[in-house]
């Protein structure tokens, strides 16, 4: 019975073992961060959309992206651009006569009310009120025409190429025209300009300057809805359908989309939404180096007890996947021989995703390396207990050289006077 025991035991043992390693296994496997999964792009009812991370400027989705389509009110994200960089917003404007039909949106500014720039811009962008864009329009460069002239440098300037305006409004006209894509590069234009970008967030604002008090409300459903959703513009028209361009912002991080051609407008609202819930959940924006980091410190030749930061160039800010792995190779000296100014490139720190290389940032010395002089490097050697033994054992080796090399002399020496007086 012994014996039978031991060889069943001897035989289950490598199952044990298999067993045991298979649970270490998975206990490790559920003690590890797990890695995000992506979802799936979201199914839209817009003929055309794309979606950007702001800060990167780095396209993340598309759909007949670069499609040239009717952009309706929308344009206006141009003329508050144009406005901003042209006029004080404490600038007091007169508004012109403006013919309106009875469907478009207004503040019902009467010919010669004078209104701030400030609130003609809150008018302009909350409830899309068209009277407001012609009068600044008119404020900024004098007439209608001239004014479109700037916003079709502005465009060049961002590089719209598929851009072009032919009204400060946005009411239908064949040569006002963009793409999802340039909507949403012109959408992280104006989200540069601080006052922009706080009036686009506001549900609702109160415009006192003018001939009365007006308070005016957002069109712009999701800035109502959905904390996190902080603005852009809203546009329709018959021939446009109906037009978002939206920005969505958690934990520092900003997304803009923009959808044209929705069917209707809680299709459009449902199509930005779905175009940001899916970049947040799928992409992040991390800074793998920070300027100014000191990622070495490697010691001056001949003064080992000396070191000197070195730090990044500059700060490196990448947008990945969220299942991206990210690491930062530093290849720097250990030692830094001087003279060397600060600034001062010493070495490389590459940043890899995935164990694909992304980023490359030089590395500088954030403080002169001093020049280390010969009498200083003489004194730290002799200083140095170890170089003082191999010094006295150079020299004691050469005095020993020295009496042998007398002694040989001398028996020469003598061997040559007995020779001679043989």
């Amino acid at each position: 019975m012994t014996g039978r025991a031991s060889v069943c035991t001897r035989r289950a043992l490598p199952a044990l073992a298999a067993l045991l390693l298979a649970l270490a296994f998975a206990l490790s496997a559920a003690s590890a961060p797990a890695r995000a999964a992506i979802p799936p792009a979201p199914t839209l009812s817009a003929p055309s959309a794309a979606v950007f991370e702001a800060s990167t400027g780095e396209p993340v989705l598309g759909r007949a992206a670069g499609q040239r389509r009717m952009i309706a009110s929308t344009t206006k994200l141009m003329t508050a651009l144009v406005t901003v960089s042209s006029l004080e917003l404490d600038h007091v404007c007169t508004a012109p006569p403006y013919s309106a039909s009875p469907l478009e949106t207004q503040i019902g500014l009467r010919a010669g009310e004078r209104m701030r720039v400030r609130d003609l811009l809150r008018a302009l962008l909350l409830p899309s009120a068209n009277d407001a864009a012609a009068t600044l329009a008119v404020c900024v460069a004098g007439t209608r025409g001239a004014f479109v002239a700037r916003m079709n440098r502005r465009a060049q300037q961002l590089g719209l190429a598929h851009t072009h305006f032919s009204t400060p409004v946005g009411l239908d006209d064949a040569r006002n025209y963009s793409t999802a894509a340039d909507l949403v590069r012109l959408g992280i234009a104006v989200r540069s300009e601080a006052f922009l970008r706080t009036t686009t967030d506001l549900p609702r604002a109160t415009l006192r300057s003018g001939d009365r008090v007006r308070t005016v409300v957002n069109r712009n459903a999701l800035v109502l809805d959905v904390p996190w959703v902080d603005g852009l513009k809203t546009g329709h028209t018959t021939t446009a359908g109906y037009v978002l361009v939206a920005s969505g912002t958690r934990r520092d991080t900003t997304f803009v989309a923009a959808v044209l051609g929705d069917p209707s407008e809680a299709a459009r609202n449902a199509d930005a939404l779905a175009l940001l819930r899916w970049a947040f959940a799928s992409f992040r924006v991390v800074t793998p180096v920070t300027k100014g980091e000191v990622l070495a410190r490697p010691a001056v030749t001949h003064r080992p007890d000396e070191h000197v930061a070195v730090v990044a160039r500059r700060t490196d800010r990448e947008l990945l996947r969220r299942d991206a792995r990210v690491r930062v190779v530093v290849d720097a000296p250990s030692e830094l021989e001087g003279p060397l100014p600060s600034g001062a490139v010493v070495g490389t720190a590459t940043v890899r995703a995935n164990g694909r290389e992304i980023a490359r940032v030089p590395l500088v010395t954030a403080a002169p390396v001093p020049e280390v002089g010969l009498l200083e490097q003489a004194g730290r050697a002799l200083d140095d207990p170890g170089s003082l033994v191999l010094i006295l054992a150079v020299l004691g080796g050469a005095a020993t050289l020295l009496v042998r090399a007398r002694g040989a002399r001398r028996r020469r020496e003598r061997r040559r006077a007995d020779m001679e007086a043989a």
